[in-house]
């Protein structure tokens, strides 16, 4: 499975604004995480524009975040909010280029209280991710050319003919194998488990389709079970999610291997397009036809050309070059090395001399010395030693020993 990756920059390369705030958006972009949270918070600086589009802050305790909600999801609002309001904000977080900072794009907003499925949704959603089940090495790649395909969907559904109809279009070559199954209500889910667990069971199914048209929450509330989530997650094959239309996100879309915005566009990332592998190979049989017949007139050049420049190849002359930038390397270096050891005796020399001027040993080379008792201490009074006492006298070229005779 081919996944987008950031746009890659050498180390010494020089951004210009745009370029760094594109490549932050990017990011943004391919977190999947952000591409539908649903937030909780107080609204602040609302501000319905003459657009229709409604800007906004999200804020709690701690932190705050921009807001936009444009015109088209603004009209579905079943109530008006406004500043102080406790709400639930679902959407997508990405960045606005020309302000240099990162929003909410808000597809609804909702007073508190009266989104218990998005809570549960979330709840669940934020379980299974940090268990590692929406983790991307988990994911299995989709077969290119599928012989067999399973679908999980519910038998006279309107997502199923969508199904079919492409499949057929694109490439009639695969089969196909139904595992009907309610896609609404209570008795949906564990119907969904066992079709799904009954199509992973054979041998013969090289990917799996589960399918649902559009809705609202509490329809595809279903896909939304923590049990069909680890079902699919445990399965053998790969499996493509096909759930509502582009804008709905269920839990079956995070935990499977590829989500498609429609089922209509399951069944086409399931399957290759026939015509286009026709004109492929239709295209690599013309190739194949004219490099047969040029391979030798390109081998005889090639050979007449590595001949004419094979004399222009020799290391020689690079050899030489390198040398030479060596030399001037290394002279360099010497010199650096020499100016450093120079400033560092400098240096030495100064600090020896202040060393010098505060030692006690130049107190000593003046005559005077220092007496230590047997236990080190220093004796700077004759009453600190008694009769007997055994003293070190440290003078500036030794240590004397001596005892106290009488004080």
């Amino acid at each position: 499975m081919n996944l987008w990756q950031p746009q890659q920059f050498e180390e010494s390369e020089t951004w210009s604004v745009s370029s760094l705030t594109a490549y932050i958006r990017e990011l943004f972009a391919i977190d999947y995480r952000l591409k539908d949270v649903t937030v909780t918070g107080e609204l602040s600086n609302f501000r319905p524009a003459r657009s229709g589009h409604l800007y906004f802050t999200l804020k709690d305790e701690k932190a705050q975040i921009a807001g936009v909600m444009w015109k088209t999801a603004a009209a579905r609002l079943s109530f008006s909010p406004g500043d102080g309001d406790a709400v639930l904000v679902r959407g997508r977080v990405s960045v606005y280029e020309a302000g240099g900072n990162y929003q909410l794009y808000a597809d609804s907003i909702q007073p508190v209280g009266r989104g218990n499925l998005a809570l549960a949704f979330e709840r669940l959603k934020q379980q299974l991710h940090d268990e590692g089940l929406f983790d991307p090495v988990h994911k299995k790649p989709i077969p290119t050319l599928p012989r067999k395909l399973g679908i999980v969907t519910s038998a006279d559904a309107a997502a199923l003919r969508d199904i079919l109809n492409v499949l057929r279009r694109r490439f009639p070559l695969v089969q196909v194998l139904i595992a009907p199954t309610l896609v609404q209500g209570a008795d949906a889910p564990p119907q969904i488990v066992r079709a799904l667990r009954w199509l992973d069971g054979r041998e013969d199914i090289d990917c799996i389709i589960i399918a649902r048209g559009g809705g609202s929450i509490e329809d595809l509330w279903a896909f939304n079970d923590e049990t069909l989530a680890r079902t699919i997650f445990n399965a053998r094959h790969p499996i493509i999610s096909g759930v509502g239309h582009e804008i709905d996100f269920t839990i079956c879309d995070f935990v499977a291997d590829l989500r498609a915005p429609t089922p209509s566009a399951a069944a086409e990332l399931a399957t290759p397009d026939s015509q286009e592998l026709k004109a492929g190979i239709m295209g690599l049989r013309a190739t194949l036809s004219q490099q047969i017949e040029t391979t030798l007139q390109q081998k005889q050049w090639q050979l007449q050309s590595l001949s004419r420049s094979l004399a222009h190849l020799s290391p020689q002359a690079r050899l030489e070059n390198h040398r030479q930038r060596l030399d001037g390397l290394t002279t360099r270096l010497e010199q650096i090395m020499h100016s450093h050891l120079e400033r560092a005796n400098n240096r030495l020399a100064v600090a020896q001399a202040r060393l010098d001027a505060i030692s006690p040993l130049a107190t000593l080379a003046r005559g005077y010395a220092i007496v230590r008792n047997e236990e080190g201490q220093i004796v700077r009074h004759v009453g600190d030693a008694a009769a007997g006492d055994i003293l070190h006298t440290q003078l500036s070229d030794g240590t004397l020993k001596s005892q106290v005779l009488s004080r």
